[in-house]
């Protein structure tokens, strides 16, 4: 099987297309070409609004061999081997099954490598199923009460279940992890099209039935579910893991423990961080929200609008404000909703998500700048622990979010921004989100620093992306969830201070997305295998 590179083709082209093309840099017939594969795929945007895609191809050829190849012998190789592969068991007994805390894209899949590999883990999620749990966020999202264990954070899937389930990371990936975890989505129902798209996206829509899905195939190879099981104490002794309690009452012995609770889990932070197991402050991002007619987007991105060959333009935008701290765009939804993503009474906070097909009108956003604990200590009270200062600096922007818009979602427009006044309509266009709604100022919500730096990044991006700083652009807040304040330290093995306790994912301040979270929730669950002989 050969590899071609740099095979670029207008986007209108199919797969006739790319196997003709295929079979011109191959100087063979296109009859010789027995399956292609597409391996990867990004948009060339930059004569638009002529738009191509550069692609990547695997090719079988059977027993047919490559002619002289006239000076293209650096597009085409040999396909190599990118296989992920299964962990050898190891030798040390195992009483007990692993639990596994938390099913978002760490614990899942960590549960779902242990299955695999004869370990039928125990998963213990606080919040209810997948099913349950969007049956519930969306009867919030109609003004009714928030659950505080199944919502948009917390229930089956985790956070990024109401997501636009972007599967694209920037992490190294030599043992080929990211692609065991794209391939997976795909085996359980995703688009073939997340193997090889440069950004590539489920849906919220899709990933519910990937979920119920994986969660059957876990169960059929021994694994355990169980909602409403929220942790609730840790048992060490020996600097070892003796035990899980489970909901103030159950003890559940275990020696092995992957702890994947999400970002948003603060009050298992604060039960953890009275074990006396090491935690620490750590950097993270907050923000806005901001919102533009999708058409804008897709006529800066492609030159045209996106039409039936294209999605909706996505883009991605960074700079620096004056006073050296960076302004980024952050989970960016084209045709999606801004969402209340709240998960603690008397707070809110929001979110990006879209569909699988992207069909609303509008594109968002956040727009974020890094704060240090240097930064965010000197807004907390002095009795706060330093491991939890991060979690109390996010809840006092929540907390003004919600009084502001008095439980609905505060929004601004840029140009009311800027002046720090409370706008009292909407411009040339409407917002689109799930949950209720109300003017509010979010300047006055926002630090001075990260008022002063949003502001001063919306005009820099307007010269990026034209109309970007355009004054009716829809401003929300509060972006306070970009990823987890908290990390828990751990050696090589994924393992922390204590024996058998593995912090994972996104929570434990090790991922940033679905995919890392996936990975490391793979590279614990190999640490396991590797130690331990399987259940019997």
């Amino acid at each position: 099987m050969y590899r071609i590179k740099d095979m670029k083709l207008p986007v209108t082209a199919g797969k006739d297309g790319l196997v003709k093309a295929a079979a011109e840099v191959l100087r063979m017939r296109e009859s010789d070409i027995q399956d292609l594969r597409i391996h990867r795929r990004s948009l060339d945007a930059r004569k638009k609004p002529d738009l191509f895609y550069i692609y990547t191809v695997d090719v079988e050829t059977g027993n047919k061999t490559l002619k002289k190849r006239n000076g293209r012998h650096n597009q085409i190789m040999s396909t190599p081997d990118e296989e992920y592969q299964f962990p050898a068991s190891g030798n040390k007994p195992l009483k007990n099954r692993p639990v596994v805390i938390g099913s978002g894209p760490a614990g899942l899949f960590a549960a779902y490598l242990l299955a695999k590999c004869g370990y039928r883990p125990l998963i213990l999620e606080r919040g209810g199923d997948v099913s349950e749990r969007t049956g519930k966020v969306n009867a919030f999202w109609m003004g009714g009460t928030l659950d505080p264990d199944t919502n948009v954070q917390f229930g089956e899937g985790g956070a990024g279940t109401f997501s636009d389930g972007k599967l694209n990371t920037s992490v190294k990936d030599p043992l080929f992890r990211a692609k065991y975890v794209r391939e997976t989505f795909a085996a359980f129902g995703a688009d073939e099209t997340i193997l090889y798209d440069q950004k590539p996206h489920v849906g919220t829509d899709v990933l519910v039935g990937i979920l119920k899905r994986m969660r059957a195939e876990i169960e059929t190879l021994g694994g355990e579910y169980r909602f409403h099981a929220k942790a609730t104490g840790f048992e060490f002794a020996y600097g070892k893991i003796c035990a899980v309690t489970v909901n103030e009452k159950e003890r559940i012995p275990c020696e092995a423990c992957v702890f994947a609770p999400g970002h948003s889990a603060r009050d298992t932070f604060a039960m953890l961080s009275k074990t006396g197991l090491a935690m620490e402050p750590k950097a993270f991002a907050f923000g806005v929200r901001i919102e533009h007619p999708q058409s804008m987007i897709d006529l800066s991105q492609y030159g045209r609008s996106s039409g039936d060959d294209l999605g909706p333009a996505a883009y991605k935008l960074a700079g620096k404000a004056r006073d050296g701290r960076g302004v980024y765009s952050f989970c960016m939804c084209p045709g999606g909703y801004v969402v209340n993503a709240s998960s603690e009474a008397g707070l809110l906070a929001v979110n990006g998500m879209s569909y699988s097909d992207r069909n609303s009108a509008n594109a968002n956003s956040a727009l974020i700048v890094t704060v240090s604990p240097e930064d965010y200590v000197p807004y907390v009270s002095p009795g706060v622990p330093a491991s939890l200062s991060g979690i109390e600096f996010q809840r006092q922007l929540e907390r003004a979010a919600f009084a502001a818009g008095q439980g609905k979602i505060p929004q601004q427009l840029y140009a009311d921004f800027m002046k720090g006044t409370v706008s009292s309509s909407y411009g040339e266009f409407a917002s689109c989100t799930k949950g209720e709604r109300a003017f509010a100022d979010v300047r006055k919500m926002l630090p001075a620093f990260a008022a002063q730096d949003i502001g001063e990044g919306i005009r820099m991006f307007g010269t990026k992306i034209k109309g970007f700083d355009r004054p009716d652009a829809i401003i929300s807040g509060i972006e306070s969830r970009s990823s987890s304040p908290v990390r828990i330290p751990r050696d090589e093995t994924c393992e922390s201070a204590m024996q058998g306790f593995y912090p994972c994912g996104e929570g434990a301040g090790y991922a940033g997305g679905i995919v890392s979270a996936a990975m490391d929730g793979l590279r614990c669950a190999e640490s396991i295998v590797k130690r331990f002989r399987k259940i019997s």
